[in-house]
């Protein structure tokens, strides 16, 4: 008696499905792609590098630690070094923990 009747809709016609659903995943596929060239790419070239630079590491180097360490190397090992911080005073840091190669002659 109050309630009207309620009637169901038709389903509106499909018209280009294929070509809006590719449409609408245009931004995302750009916003990854522009991730990668500011992001993810730059990192890997810095992972690069530095996994280079501690592979040429030789006796003698003078190198910075992630510490903040200035010292010349004494010993290479397999994944850790000894770095000499001062007349007798040798430390054992990780490969991994040197930072920057300083250019000869910076530790005096």
């Amino acid at each position: 008696m109050f309630i009207s009747q309620a009637f169901a809709q038709t389903a509106p016609a499909a018209s280009g499905g294929a070509e809006s659903s590719l449409l609408s995943l245009a931004p995302l596929v750009l916003m990854f792609v522009v991730l990668y060239f500011i992001m993810i790419r730059p990192q890997m070239k810095r992972q690069k590098e530095h996994k280079a630079m501690i592979e040429a590491l030789a006796k003698g180097d003078e190198v910075v630690t992630s510490g903040g360490l200035l010292g010349r190397v004494t010993k290479l090992g397999e994944s850790f070094l000894h770095v000499e911080v001062a007349n007798g005073v040798e430390l054992q840091v990780q490969r991994s923990a040197v930072v920057q190669v300083l250019p000869k002659g910076t530790i005096k």
